[in-house]
């Protein structure tokens, strides 16, 4: 009689679930506008304003346990406290902001490539291209004045050359009254880097604080080629926050003001852009904790 060899139905039965899984395993991989993967999603100036007064190792401790992914770092003091507590943490060390004087010389800190080699040799850094950001903020000069365009690209050029030995990528940080004011303002000047090798990032606080509600998905689609990461906070519309001296509104926890992030997240993944994201909490009074602890609850609501 001439029967199949009993291994048969079992190879089939355990095949079929073995296939659907390859496919599911696919489908997550992140297919633009499906299944998209989820972003590095970091702090910035969270210490600048709590009443707490908390330690490097508080701060880091406290993000860790709210679920950051990472921290930011302002300026090069106590960048090493910060690198190692952060890895004690669990955190990225996601990006360090760093100041340019375009009318001084020098022009910026020359302690840089001293005190670099410490995000090379100790920080976690599995997101962001798996690179720290030095994210540059560039004053001594009128905002946009494109005759100085020169003069930034070279201090930038010199930058790059001791960022790069230590896996670190330099992004511009565009800042109201700065030089480097606009998105714009810093594609142009990324466009001066063939390598592409310096980034831009978008900061909603300075974007609402001189453009345009109807301008927003413009402005990405510009950055985009260069777009690094981009800074969000709670916020009111440009149109609000212009209309007011002192632009009260512009720098709120994440769960307040009547900007629309989810409208600004849509776009992302339309063109997407699965980037760092970093809460911006500059000049926002009281526990840190608490206010923290709301953008985090309305981060994952957004999601």
């Amino acid at each position: 009689m001439n029967m199949k060899p009993l291994w048969i139905p079992f190879l089939i039965l355990f095949a079929f679930p073995m296939t659907l899984y390859a496919e599911d395993a696919n489908d997550s991989q992140g297919i633009a506008g499906r299944n998209a993967p989820s972003r590095e999603f970091f702090a910035l100036c969270m210490d600048t304003h709590d009443e707490k007064q908390r330690s490097i190792a508080e701060q880091n401790a406290m993000l860790a346990e709210l679920g950051f992914d990472g921290v930011a770092h302002l300026w090069l003091d106590k960048l090493e406290e910060r690198v190692a507590s952060a890895k004690t943490s669990k955190l990225n060390v996601t990006q360090v902001y760093f100041q340019i004087n375009l009318s001084q010389d020098p022009p910026f800190d020359q302690n840089l490539e001293k005190v670099l080699p410490c995000l090379k040799e100790g920080a976690l850094r599995p997101a962001a291209g798996g690179k720290t950001q030095l994210a540059l903020l560039i004053y001594g000069g009128r905002p946009s004045d494109e005759l100085l365009d020169d003069k930034a690209v070279g201090i930038i050029r010199d930058i790059v050359r001791i960022a790069e030995p230590n896996d670190v990528k330099v992004v511009l940080y565009p800042h109201v009254s700065a030089w480097n004011e606009t998105v714009a303002d810093n594609v142009r000047i990324a466009k001066r880097f063939p390598e592409k090798n310096v980034g831009v990032m978008f900061n909603l606080c300075h974007w609402v604080a001189i453009d345009k509600s109807e301008n927003l998905r413009k402005t990405l689609e510009l950055a985009l080629p260069y777009l690094a990461s981009i800074t969000i906070n709670g916020t009111d519309t440009p149109e609000e926050i212009q209309t007011r001296a002192d632009r009260a509104g512009w720098l709120q926890p994440l769960d307040a003001g009547s900007f629309d992030q989810k409208k600004l997240l849509t776009i992302l993944d339309e063109l997407d852009w699965h980037g760092p994201v970093g809460l911006q909490c500059y000049g926002i009074p009281g526990d840190a904790k608490v206010h923290l602890e709301r953008s985090m609850k309305k981060w994952r609501d957004l999601q």
